[in-house]
Formats: C-alpha cells, sequence, structure tokens
C-alpha cells in the first residue's frame, strides 16, 4: 500500500538569495543568473528521478502552492507508471486488446498527441515501444542483447498502427495482444505540463519553473524581479560535465534533452544504449545530446527522441516547418577540441555559448 506523501511545509522549501546560488549547472537544469529576485524551491523524488518547482519567495501561499505541484506530479506517476500493476497504463496494457478501454481525458489526450507526433516524424517516435524495452530489459532488467526470434515477436507488437483512439468515448483499443504503451520519452514532461497548470491556476499570478531531472523542464512566465526577462538554463557539455556548453534563456516554452549517456548497458565488448529505434527495434547511436525546446514539455520530450533518432538534417527540415520549435545538437569535435554544437530555429535572445 502506498502511503500519502506529507505536504510540503515551509522547512521543505529551500531558498534562493539570488538564482545565481542555485542548482549546479546539469543536463540542462536551472543555470546561473547575473540577476534577479529571491526564489524558493521544493523538490521530491518520482518517476525514477525528481522533480522540483522553483516559486518567487513573495508568491503568497507558496508552500501550499509548492506542495499542490508535486502533489499533482504523484497523481500522474500513479497513472502513468508501468512499474505498478495497479495504473492506468498497466491497466490499459494489460485489456486493451480484448476491446477498447475509455481512459481518463488526460491519458486521452496525451496519446492522441503521442500519435500526432509518431505521424509527423515518420515513426521516429513511438509511444508503444514497451515491448521493446521488455525484450532488451530496459524495463525491470536484465540488461540484454535479444536473441532474434524475441526481438522479431516485440517488433511486431511496435507500431502506433495498433492504437485506435475513438475520441467519443475517449477509448483506446490495441488490435493485438502485447502491445504496451511506454510513457517513458514523453511521460515526464507531460507531468510537468500538467503541473504548470497548477501554478496557472493559483489564485495570485505567478511564475515558475518546473523541472524534472536532468531532461525535462517548462519556464512559465519570467523570473521574480525581471518583468519580461527569461529563465537562464544551463545547457550541459556531455563530454564536461562541469563546463556548460552555453545558455538557453526561455519564457513560456518548454524543454526536453535525450542522449545516452544515462543509460547504457554492455555486452560482447559492444556497448547499447536506451534509445531504442521503433522502426529498426534496436538502440539507437546518434549524438551525444539532443535539446529541443517546444511550446509544451511533453512535445519536447517527445521531439528530442525522435530527432536524436532522425539526425540533424531530418531534425532541420522539422524546425523549418514548425517555426515554434528549437533544437541543439551536441556531438564530439575534434581531438583535443570542443564538442561541436548546431543549433537550429534559435536566436541570439534564445541561445547564448557564452554562460
Amino acid at each position: 500500500m502506498r502511503h500519502p506523501r506529507p505536504r510540503v511545509n515551509r522547512r521543505d522549501l529551500l531558498r534562493l538569495g539570488r538564482f545565481n546560488e542555485g542548482t549546479p549547472a546539469s543536463n540542462p537544469s536551472p543555470g546561473e543568473s547575473r540577476d534577479g529576485g529571491d526564489l524558493i524551491r521544493a523538490s521530491r523524488p518520482a518517476m525514477g528521478s525528481y522533480f522540483e518547482v522553483r516559486l518567487a519567495a513573495n508568491t503568497p501561499g507558496a508552500a501550499d502552492l509548492a506542495g499542490r505541484v508535486l502533489d499533482r506530479i504523484d497523481e500522474l506517476e500513479a497513472q502513468l507508471t508501468v512499474y505498478r500493476d495497479d495504473s492506468e497504463v498497466s491497466r490499459l496494457n494489460a485489456s486493451a486488446h480484448l476491446g477498447p478501454v475509455e481512459v481518463e481525458p488526460g491519458l486521452f489526450r496525451l496519446l492522441d498527441l503521442a500519435l500526432r507526433l509518431g505521424a509527423a516524424t515518420g515513426g521516429a517516435y513511438d509511444v508503444t515501444t514497451g515491448a521493446l524495452s521488455q525484450a532488451w530489459g530496459f524495463f525491470k532488467g536484465p540488461r540484454r542483447v535479444p536473441d532474434p526470434r524475441t526481438l522479431a515477436d516485440a517488433r511486431a507488437r511496435t507500431g502506433q498502427d495498433h492504437l485506435t483512439l475513438d475520441p467519443d468515448r475517449l477509448s483506446v483499443a490495441f488490435d493485438r495482444a502485447g502491445v504496451a504503451i511506454n510513457r517513458g520519452s514523453i511521460g515526464k514532461g507531460y507531468a510537468i505540463d500538467r503541473a504548470v497548470e497548477v501554478v496557472r491556476d493559483h489564485w495570485w499570478p505567478t511564475s515558475a519553473l518546473v523541472h524534472g531531472g536532468r531532461s525535462s523542464l517548462f519556464a512559465l512566465g519570467s523570473p521574480p524581479g525581471r518583468f519580461g526577462g527569461r529563465w537562464p538554463i544551463a545547457v550541459r557539455n556531455p563530454f564536461q560535465p562541469e563546463t556548460p556548453l552555453g545558455v538557453l534563456r526561455l519564457r513560456n516554452r518548454g524543454m526536453g534533452t535525450s542522449g545516452t549517456d544515462f543509460q547504457r548497458f554492455e555486452a560482447d565488448g559492444r556497448v547499447y544504449g536506451h534509445i531504442l529505434d521503433p522502426r529498426t527495434g534496436e538502440p539507437a547511436f546518434g549524438p551525444a545530446s539532443v535539446t529541443v525546446l517546444a511550446p509544451t514539455a511533453a512535445e519536447a520530450d517527445a521531439l528530442s527522441t525522435a530527432f536524436y533518432l532522425l539526425g540533424a538534417e531530418a531534425a532541420a527540415s522539422y524546425v523549418a516547418a514548425h517555426p515554434e520549435i528549437g533544437a541543439i545538437f551536441v556531438d564530439e569535435g575534434p581531438a583535443d577540441a570542443s564538442p561541436t554544437v548546431l543549433t537550429l530555429g534559435l536566436t541570439a535572445d534564445d541561445f547564448s555559448r557564452d554562460p
């Protein structure tokens, strides 16, 4: 039985005198600011990572608001996790092949977004990679290289064409047993977006930065004391983590990052990353990292995975057709040189190499 988490109170909130006293640059996470106001922050583990909300210190009801933001993420983890048999996604995976299953409206919207992004990226993003994740041992382990028969079976149960969504009934159906929704590359961003809704609905208008671990965030409004300004986000150097590559500046925008340095395993002298290409069923080897900016954190999460698989040229075509999207590709440079950094759809106001 899962015990309810205690409410956040003021003793759980860490005040940041200035946000240049904040979290050190990670991949990416809130970075340094040369100016700004007081911040408070609250964090809590969830979804195999941790989530944090940052609010202006003078926000009325800040402690209660921070607690409600983190409670919303807990609620969504309970709905989306595949590590609990009683979650809505687990129940969906277990029974949707028997007939349409009605789902909560938010979950339906998430799956609808996932299918639209899958179609727009030519299948590079696919929400049905659960069977592949199981075959390679990224779900519950042990991590392994599947034999050809196991891999072929998992590929046969992968593909968003196996899903049927009914917007009138808000139902989901699978066309065969063994299809499995995998929210891993979109769920964290979706949880952040839903958490940001809590801040937007607060009785006192306020800005916030909500982030999940090292890979996903949403910057709402402007930092305290900087009307019309943007939240500074340090972009991590995958090869020298202590030295940021630059700073993103975001306002009312989501961000997601993908890269294989987060999870990997070695077998027979070969290294396998955790980003599985749904088109081949195998781990992909792409750039060191891809960071995407988008109107929502869910879109940014999903597109960072898709762009990692598509490569910079195809990603550039996508960004050209979708001006609301921006991206940063980081890869290894020549020996004894800095990494190569390619930006797509970003202005000097969005990203600076000078941290």
